[in-house]
């Protein structure tokens, strides 16, 4: 058994996308080492990407500059960096709980 936080999937991603504009493979290749998940699924990447852009989190246009087809690249709109910085505030205090919790233990644990 392995203990999870979850939901942890959009702060990671709007901090990738507060790194800059990136396509959905690289979100998808960069997402696993920020939220802690094995693997994302990539249409459930989607669906939230698009779920963010109706809600004017993100923002994204269709890139034909490279080679290959056409690929949607996603950006943070200015909301987005607000709820970012939502995420780090909340994420902040939180961290402050487990540390208070993980001391707690290890002084239980030496007895």
């Amino acid at each position: 058994m392995q203990a999870r936080i979850e939901r942890f999937v959009e702060p990671s991603l709007l901090l990738l996308l507060a790194e800059g504009p990136k396509h959905g493979y690289e979100l998808l290749d960069d997402l696993p080492e920020l939220s802690g998940e094995q693997r994302v699924d990539l249409g459930n990447l989607y669906r939230l990407l698009r779920s963010l852009e109706e809600e004017g989190i993100v923002s994204s246009q269709w890139d034909d500059s490279g080679d290959g087809p056409a690929k949607r690249v996603y950006w943070l709109s200015d909301s987005g960096r607000e709820l970012l910085d939502r995420w780090v505030d909340g994420l902040r205090g939180a961290r402050d709980g487990v540390t208070a919790f993980l001391d707690r233990n290890e002084q239980r644990e030496r007895g």
